[in-house]
């Protein structure tokens, strides 16, 4: 995984260490990176308020939260989420936060700790976008937001619990909803019946967008997304990084019309030639912009398949 690049149509920018001389982009114009070095003489809560005093923080609209308030043995996202959360009356205009932009080189994805990530979306009852990258420790009780359009979770391994909050949530804003389900070794044991109800269309009624990614069970998904009544008033839907193969394809061949979709992302996949042949054949003569790149092989001898995120 790389860090972010963009959030919130921004550009990213790590707020330096040293700002004595540095030219830095107006507070409206970044979507700032909180990160620090390891061995940074400057203390943590040191640096986060440097930070809120140099921008100024009512500007700011876009914040990226990365190393090391994520990694086992500090004080983690519990401390860091009650920094972003006490800053609210600073960052008044706080309109996207990405939690946990970490890359391998700095912490591998499942020694990431999270906590309880509801806390800054009470906190910012204006926030129109919510990342999270991590899923050790993740939380997501049951909320209501009336603002937010984007949700996404990052992970190796979803738990089942998080998804009933995320589901159970009153979100009558949201448009775009990724899950990166994972494996069970990291933690997934989301079912298909846990999303009963988003496939059933009963959630969120401005969702456009969905993303049910990175499993391991990618074609029975693919089978329950075929038939599934939420598809209809979607504009693009992603079933990649998973272990999507030619069964999960021939679903959605089989199911539903899905002409009517924007883009259909399919790729990480374990399709044979002749399946991907007939993907495209079906969709994007009808408009669909279809992206199968990333094909993987499983025709060794463990027959083994992988998703594309997973420690």
């Amino acid at each position: 995984m790389d860090h972010v690049e963009h959030l919130h149509g921004l550009p990213a920018f790590t707020f330096p260490q040293f700002t004595h001389g540095a030219r830095l982009p107006a507070a409206d114009a970044a979507a700032w990176r909180i990160e620090i070095d390891m061995d940074s003489a400057e203390e943590p809560d040191v640096y986060w308020e440097r930070f809120l005093a140099t921008m100024p923080a009512e500007d700011v609209r876009a914040l990226i939260v990365g190393y090391p308030w994520y990694t086992e043995g500090m004080d983690g996202m519990d401390g860091m989420n009650e920094w972003v959360a006490e800053a609210n009356s600073r960052l008044v205009n706080l309109e996207a936060l990405f939690l946990g932009d970490v890359v391998s080189e700095q912490s591998e994805l499942s020694w990431m700790e999270q906590s309880d990530v509801t806390t800054v979306l009470k906190a910012y009852p204006r926030l129109r976008e919510l990342a999270v990258r991590g899923s050790s420790g993740l939380e997501f009780p049951a909320v209501r937001h009336e603002e937010l359009r984007t949700l996404r979770f990052e992970c190796g391994g979803l738990s089942a619990e998080v998804v009933r909050g995320v589901l159970a949530s009153d979100l009558p804003a949201l448009e775009h909803l990724e899950l990166w389900l994972g494996e069970e070794y990291y933690g997934c044991d989301t079912t298909l019946e846990d999303l009963a109800p988003l496939l059933e269309g009963t959630r969120f009624p401005a969702l456009r967008h969905l993303g049910l990614q990175n499993s391991t069970f990618q074609d029975e998904i693919a089978a329950a997304v075929a038939h599934a009544p939420v598809v209809a008033r979607l504009e693009s839907l992603s079933l990649s990084l998973g272990t999507l193969g030619d069964v999960g394809a021939e679903a959605l061949l089989n199911g539903q019309p899905l002409t009517h979709l924007r883009s259909l992302d399919l790729h990480h996949h374990y399709l044979s030639d002749a399946m991907t042949l007939r993907i495209r054949e079906a969709f994007e003569p009808a408009g669909v912009s279809v992206d199968l790149s990333e094909r993987e092989d499983d025709e060794d001898d463990s027959g083994a398949r992988y998703v594309a995120v997973s420690e």
